[in-house]
């Protein structure tokens, strides 16, 4: 492990950290200016952190969460200037009202940062070794350093170029470069929410131990309680701007006082949250920071306000020695301040017309794809798909799940017609017509279109008249919950969930037969993504849509799907149905990917190793290099969907594995 050396480091200005924290946050607030309107982005927040600790700040998009950290890097923008009072104290140094160059040198010597995209922040014309060699002084200080993060062949990895390296390595590589000086305290803004379970939770096990082997104190903004919880000594909840609770990350989850606290909480997926009704979600929209409410700005979604509460402002009141809310009601340890009932009505079986067995909507067939690429004079085969075979019915949901690279939105897009396919086939059934949701609705929508001519464009072909086409388009955005004064307004106006209600909208304006998501909640907070899986499930029951759903997320995938397909290095390894393969998975990867999935119930396990490069995928199992239970045989041959022996709807590509199914199913196995 990288151990450096803070003995020679000397804090601008002779200032020394207050007796006991590393960072001391007072009553602070950041308002930026934008279009003639003053948008409060953090309102009067404090907070101290000691030396080692982890503190995660939670809250949805807005909340105030990426301000904060980068008010302690003292990067808030300066075009124009916001407007800033209070203090944010690292090492003694106020990074508001320090000057650039003091803010500067407590960067270079004290502070790291690691950021959502690492693509962002690499440079792509430099090799990683070299930009890791500009924090740490020389090539063999940064092999060290990509070593002590868990980079394989680290010689090899520093002089590869960004583009050539995993999501999961390049995050890894900004750790690398975050530690490099031995910094006292390490922003990491969202480093885990675009990487998969298993990257997820290798990244956040390697901050834990970074903080116990360095004594490093690391803030983690998140908007996942579950990712927090798994590395945090204590999490701030973060509302509009203002801290909500602050305690222990194990008492936040047991004994959470604050009611939006409990909302995030309900809105997580779990693996075993009720399939039988939609997962329950916070009511409303969190304000708009250009207009707060005078009192509690939680008020309008609260289920235990008071006219007290949207009259005064509640300010921070300590409950305990460790944990402290602003709240005027605050829950009793235990209770829910939601009764345990729903927000969002559920659907009735009755009137479910995705009932299935009314013959495929898809059907694909042994279906192989590879991408060539060229890497100057040498051209290799990436084989994205290697004999892909699968059925959806009518009316039915699938879940495809996978690390990335294992070819989940290949096939989704060979599917839609936007990749051709080099052997097998792929039919539809009779009249029926696939539409796409993509991952990024503000990429895939037009910016210059209004949501309204987005979705009418879908109705040219209708014979309609303007204004049975503007009805059209309006019943359509009642449908996924927007009023139809959407219709009029551009993308970039509305939020990340609106965006995707709309992408929803404009697919299913004219009901296709097969509705294809790729990774619709990836990058959405808890609540919108929970609204966005019932949207959708709302959807596929009243229209009759089969749907194919992408997700890294096992339990997405549980809940939204009737069956789920696993997918490792372009096969299939695993499908059934996904109430029992999530509770007895058969297949090594599948468990593995279980046993990744974050929360504060059970301590998560870190798959072992990165997926094999689907260049020069290993002869065999490809799994075989990671899989715990392998043996000599699994090296060599190649592993074929079985059906289980008893006739049960299960599938496996995996010699050993209804030996290991049925051992997980004895009286005392399982997770």
């Amino acid at each position: 492990m990288w151990t450096g050396s803070q003995n020679d480091k000397q804090l601008p200005h002779g200032s020394a950290p207050d007796e006991g924290s590393l960072v001391k946050i007072e009553d602070l607030c950041v308002s930026f200016t934008r279009g003639g309107s003053k948008v409060r982005a953090v309102r009067g927040v404090s907070l101290e952190i000691g030396p080692g600790e982890i503190v995660g700040l939670v809250g949805e998009s807005g909340s105030g969460k990426s301000v904060m950290a980068l008010s302690l890097l003292g990067l808030l923008p300066d075009r124009p200037a916001p407007e800033v009072s209070g203090q944010a104290i690292v090492c003694g140094v106020d990074m508001v009202t320090a000057s650039a160059d003091t803010r500067r040198q407590v960067r270079k010597l004290h502070m790291g940062a690691i950021f959502q995209d690492p693509m962002t922040s690499l440079n792509p014309t430099m090799r990683v070794g070299r930009q890791v060699a500009e924090a740490s002084g020389d090539f063999g200080s940064a092999v060290e350093l990509l070593r002590s993060v868990g980079i394989p062949d680290p010689v090899a990895r520093a002089r590869a170029y960004p583009h050539e390296l995993s999501g999961g390595l390049r995050q890894r590589v900004m750790i690398a470069m975050a530690i490099a000086g031995s910094p006292s305290l390490v922003i990491a803004d969202e480093p885990t929410t675009a990487l998969d379970v298993t990257v997820q939770a290798q990244i956040l096990e390697l901050i834990r131990k970074l903080c116990d082997e360095l004594g490093t104190s690391f803030v983690l903004v998140t908007h996942d309680l579950g990712v927090a919880s798994q590395v945090s000594d204590r999490i701030a909840v973060l509302y509009a701007g203002r801290m909500a609770e602050l305690g222990p990350a194990s008492e936040i989850f047991t004994s959470a006082r604050h009611p939006y606290t409990h909302g995030l909480l309900r809105s997580r997926l779990e693996l075993d949250t009720d399939r039988s009704r939609p997962v329950t979600t916070l009511s409303g929209e969190p304000p708009d920071p250009r207009d707060q409410p005078p009192g509690c700005a939680f008020a309008p979604r609260c289920p235990s306000r008071s006219d007290e509460c949207e009259q005064a402002m509640p300010e921070m009141t300590m409950l305990s020695v460790t944990s402290s809310v602003a709240c005027l009601h605050p829950a009793e340890i235990g209770a829910d301040p939601y009764g345990g009932t729903a927000v969002l009505g559920t659907w009735s079986q009755s009137e479910d017309k995705a009932t299935g067995g009314r013959g495929p909507a898809v059907l694909v067939h042994d279906v192989h794809k590879k991408f060539a690429l060229k890497k100057g004079r040498k051209r290799q085969d990436l084989l994205a798909l290697r004999g892909i075979s699968l059925s959806i019915e009518k009316g039915e949901s699938v879940a495809l799940v996978g690390e990335s690279g294992c070819g989940k939105s290949t096939l989704l897009r060979a599917i839609a017609g936007l990749h051709s396919v080099d052997e097998g086939s792929i039919e539809f059934g009779r009249g029926a017509r696939p539409q796409m949701v993509f991952q990024d609705a503000g990429a895939s929508l037009t910016p210059w279109l209004t949501v309204g001519e987005q979705i009418g464009e879908r109705l040219r072909e209708e014979g309609l008249s303007r204004s049975q086409r503007n009805a059209k388009v309006a019943e359509a955005l009642t449908h996924v919950g927007l009023p139809a004064e959407v219709a009029s307004t551009k993308p970039v106006q509305l939020s990340g969930g609106q965006r995707q209600r709309a992408a929803l909208a404009r697919a299913t304006v004219v009901p296709p037969e097969v509705l294809l998501c790729d990774e619709p909640t990836s990058a959405l907070d808890v609540s919108l993504a929970a609204t966005v899986l019932n949207l959708i499930g709302r959807l596929r029951h009243e229209l009759g849509m089969a749907v194919l759903f992408v997700t890294h997320d096992l339990a997405a995938a549980r809940m939204v799907a009737d069956r789920i397909a696993v997918m490792y290095l372009g096969r299939i390894v695993e499908i059934g149905n996904a109430e029992d393969l999530c509770a007895h998975p058969a297949h090594p990867y599948t468990k593995s990917l279980l046993e990744t999935v974050p929360g504060p119930d059970h301590h998560h396990v870190a798959v072992k190793g990165e997926p094999a490069n689907p260049l020069s995928p290993p002869p065999g199992c490809a799994f075989h290099p990671r899989c715990p239970s392998a043996t000599a045989e699994c090296a060599t041959s190649v592993q074929l969907l079985t059906e289980r022996p008893d006739g049960e709807p299960r599938a496996v590509a995996c010699w050993r594995a209804w030996d290991l199914f049925d051992e997980q199913r004895a009286p005392h196995g399982g997770r």
